[in-house]
């Protein structure tokens, strides 16, 4: 069976990954997220569930030394799951992710925020270059995105 890590940030990128719950039913998968009071209670539905430190980029030098941390972390994560595919929503805690997945020729997929209809995300422009497939969820965002997938709504 594939193995394949499904990875965002807290939040909307969040809600949005579990949105595919029916994905990662169909596949040996794991999940990563930020470590909050609000995620921490998902472990007890998601035991295949693990945490980055969450880090807000309002607090720019304490900023770097979690997201230093989590780059870390990340491939301690990915060389202990060896996913064959990583599917994220976003966002910076997801990038590292993301290349490092790349840098052993594995496969990622990014599906592009909801909420952006018309501009693209960092994390989005970071990880275009490198997605094996690149879903956006608005035809306008096709306009940033020329070798993207629409999708449609994943709600």
């Amino acid at each position: 069976m594939k193995r394949v890590l499904f990875i965002s940030s807290v939040g909307g990128h969040l809600t949005q990954l579990m949105q595919l719950q029916p994905l990662m039913n169909e596949y040996e998968s794991h999940m990563i997220t930020e470590k909050t009071e609000v995620t921490k209670a998902l472990k007890k539905d998601h035991p295949n569930l693990s945490f980055l430190v969450y880090g807000a980029r309002n607090y720019p030098v304490r900023y770097l030394f979690k997201f230093s941390f989590n780059i870390i972390k990340s491939l301690v994560l990915f060389l202990k799951l060896r996913p064959e595919v990583v599917v994220t929503t976003g966002t910076h805690t997801a990038v590292p992710m993301c290349y490092i997945a790349k840098l052993f020729r594995k496969k990622v997929i990014y599906i592009e925020s909801f909420a952006k209809t018309d501009s693209p995300t960092l994390s989005g422009r970071m990880i275009y270059p490198i997605a094996d497939l690149f879903i956006v969820q608005w035809k306008t965002m096709l306009k940033h995105y020329p070798k993207a997938k629409y999708g449609g709504s994943i709600y």
